[in-house]
């Protein structure tokens, strides 16, 4: 799959994606041979839960339940 797949199954942009890698908060994407980004089912369910993970803190303001 690549980048776009990606960032439309899991409701993001690309660049969302670019930042993730960049800022170090999730794996870069293996390449293929021209260079593009290419992700598996096992890529997607990562960054899947990281968004998850995003919404959770952004909804609660501090990561915590209730």
């Amino acid at each position: 799959m690549t980048i776009t797949d990606i960032a439309e199954r899991i409701g993001v942009t690309p660049k969302t994606i670019i930042r993730w890698e960049q800022a170090k908060k999730v794996n870069r994407a293996k390449r293929d041979w021209r260079g593009w980004r290419i992700y598996d089912k096992g890529d997607l369910k990562k960054l899947r839960n990281f968004k998850e993970t995003i919404i959770y803190y952004e909804e609660d303001g501090d990561g915590k339940k209730g």
